[in-house]
């Protein structure tokens, strides 16, 4: 969908429309979220901010296509979710999103470089092409020369670059991070925070975190605040 400001036209990236989810804990039933509509424009740079238990994460996942909403409407670049199976969903996973978690989720035997090719891999990019591509993304974000450590011979910080390397190698057209600094140091943070900034100013890659950090608010040139389950506030600096 097209939305117009004075004479740019605007696509939205994502669409939500009274999204709701309800998980079971126990015999409880917990409502994550309560009806969530939201758009997000392509290019941006969103925080989803809130306590935890707020339906931050829950609302990232959904966006993402991990977790799927008991009703309401979801778009995706074009894709609207409720008339996809779980085979076109894995497909618009690896084609369309690049997704950076708290933990890093790195494949331990492989080597930073091998990690950062895998998605190429699952895509079947040629392994010229995708080794090429592997080097240049890892220099971009300061690991040059480090293409061989495996994650466990890699500081928090160095595996969370690893990560955004993984995350943007493809070309993806939306990148979805959840907590992305809660293991950092504010420095390491803070550089980390840099790298995805740079990432979307140069590359024009749409950044959505999943966040209740002060410093990735500050980063945000929008903070969508979720409380219970529904937006409490939407502020665009």
């Amino acid at each position: 969908m097209q939305m117009t400001k004075g004479n740019i036209k605007i696509m939205n990236i994502v669409e939500c429309n009274d999204v709701r989810k309800t998980y079971q804990q126990g015999k409880v039933d917990v409502q994550a979220l309560k009806g969530v509509s939201l758009a997000i424009d392509k290019g941006s740079f969103v925080a989803l901010a809130g306590p935890s238990g707020s339906g931050k994460t829950t609302m990232l996942n959904m966006i993402g296509g991990l977790d799927l909403a008991d009703s309401g409407r979801i778009v995706v670049d074009g894709n609207e979710f409720d008339k996809m199976n779980q085979s076109q969903l894995a497909n618009l996973r690896l084609h369309k999103v690049g997704f950076v978690f708290q933990s890093y989720n790195l494949i331990p035997v492989l080597s930073a470089i091998e990690n950062v090719e895998y998605v190429m891999l699952l895509q079947g990019v040629a392994p010229n092409v995708r080794r090429d591509r592997a080097k240049k993304i890892l220099d971009e974000v300061g690991l040059e020369g480090m293409y061989d450590r495996r994650p466990a011979e890699l500081s928090g910080g160095q595996q969370q670059r690893v990560a955004v390397a993984r995350a943007i190698v493809s070309h993806p057209s939306i990148v979805l991070a959840d907590e992305p600094t809660a293991n950092l140091d504010s420095v390491t943070g803070m550089g980390l925070l840099e790298i995805m900034k740079q990432m979307n100013e140069k590359k024009k890659v749409t950044f959505i975190f999943s966040t209740h950090d002060d410093m990735v608010m500050e980063y945000a040139r929008r903070i969508v605040y979720l409380r219970d389950g529904l937006i409490a506030n939407d502020q665009v600096k």
